[in-house]
């Protein structure tokens, strides 16, 4: 049986030509929007023009049977810059909430108009995450209830730190249905274009990825109609059917225990998406080595390079052998996922934990390399430590991480 490494032909290309994209459009903008605080639609248009940001593109990538496209395509957008990179990548979140919990009408129908057109481009947007929840999705308050008579559904409630959130074409909002269920008693649904009552707040002033959008939504008597509801109502109906009766089992043979399941229409999506986002910080933390390494071969102390004194070559070092780690779990879990391989150990998980602590340390170490010229915003590095932080708190902080990785190894309920 053979085994390699190596990517093939049409892999290479596709690297190539977005780390083209990167180095020419994202790169020379970044502190631009960085600064401004601003969604940077003019480099959506750039990569909507292309054909690297679609519906289409988002497919291809996903037809790769070895599961390395997306991650891919992060590493090198977010290579370019972690805030632009979020702008490009953030309604991914959106389409694999769609992707995970819908039928193929659905994701024929909503998909597209979350990116738009190169004419007009647009960003889809994942609404999940509450002020009160946090990394608990199963104590959600958003509710959703069903009108028979008009054969709509009328969601109420609040989500946090909605990427795109406000701004979207398409909101894809999860909500309860019984809240007796718990996180079985969720469902997911899409918010069409112009729907009244939802509403975004202010954009967030952020401490990196400053270039994303990110908001609170306020969702005020919502009513969108029934084929909003991914999967459909037949689905939830049989699937509510069985969580109530394993919870009537449950309650006559043993007592209550107070633990609540993992919220099922979220974690879906993140198991999607979580070797993807560590592709991502694994972007920011490559940049931040190749800068640094550059910087210490040219910066000349006490007569020679700082590169030559074996305290700046061993973190070179240290930085470079980290990140290929990482690059390895990442590329392991899109594989396991794409081709439907279960993360017995938590796989997924891993991925993202170790990519987001290597994308902080790696940056901190970049800043720690340039010394003062480090602490300025003259040159990237201060930038991409400000960028790589979130990558340990969103989407399941490293601890949520350590806590699904122990829970799949012991089998046993941690808390």
């Amino acid at each position: 049986m053979e085994f390699w490494l190596d990517l093939n032909e049409e892999q290479n290309d596709l690297r190539e030509w977005v780390h083209g994209f990167a180095e020419s459009v994202i790169r020379p903008a970044a502190a631009e929007w960085d600064e401004r605080e601003e969604t940077p639609w003019p480099v959506l248009q750039e990569a909507a023009k292309i054909g690297l940001y679609g519906f289409e593109f988002l497919m291809n990538t996903w037809s790769d049977m070895s599961g390395l496209s997306l991650p891919l395509v992060n590493e090198e957008l977010f290579w370019g810059d972690g805030g632009i990179g979020m702008a490009l990548s953030g309604t991914s979140l959106a389409v694999a909430a769609i992707y995970g919990s819908g039928t193929p009408e659905q994701l024929v129908e909503w998909v597209p108009q979350c990116f738009g057109d190169p004419a007009d481009p647009q960003v889809g947007a994942f609404c999940s995450t509450e002020p009160e929840a946090g990394s608990d999705v199963a104590a959600m308050r958003t509710r959703a209830v069903y009108d028979e008579a008009s054969d709509e559904w009328v969601l109420t409630g609040q989500k946090a730190y909605a990427t795109n959130g406000g701004i979207a074409n398409v909101h894809v909002v999860t909500a309860s249905i019984d809240p007796s269920l718990g996180s079985r008693g969720q469902a997911a649904f899409v918010v069409p274009p112009g729907t009244p009552g939802l509403v975004g707040t202010k954009k967030l002033r952020k401490l990196g990825l400053r270039a994303s959008h990110t908001a609170d939504v306020f969702l005020d008597d919502v009513r969108v109609p029934g084929r909003c509801l991914l999967g459909g109502k037949e689905a939830l109906d049989a699937r509510l059917a069985r969580a109530r009766e394993a919870q009537r089992a449950t309650e006559q043979t043993t007592r209550p225990t107070g633990k609540r399941p993992s919220g099922q229409a979220s974690m879906r999506t993140f198991e999607l998406t979580r070797p993807a986002v560590g592709a991502q910080a694994l972007g920011i933390a490559r940049a931040a080595y190749e800068y640094s390494l550059e910087y210490a071969q040219n910066r000349v102390q006490f007569g020679r390079p700082i590169v030559d004194n074996q305290a700046v070559a061993f973190a070179l070092a240290d930085m470079r052998t980290e990140i290929d780690a990482a690059r390895l779990l990442v590329w392991r879990a899109a594989w396991m996922g794409r081709n439907e391989r279960p993360f017995t150990a938590g796989e997924g998980s891993m991925s993202k934990l170790k990519a987001g602590e290597v994308a902080v340390a790696v940056t901190g170490q970049a800043v720690q390399i340039l010394g003062g010229a480090g602490y300025l915003r003259d040159h990237p590095v201060e930038r991409m430590y400000r960028d790589a932080k979130i990558y340990t708190i969103f989407e399941g902080t490293s601890e949520i991480q350590r806590l699904v990785i122990s829970r799949a190894i012991t089998g046993r309920q941690i808390r």
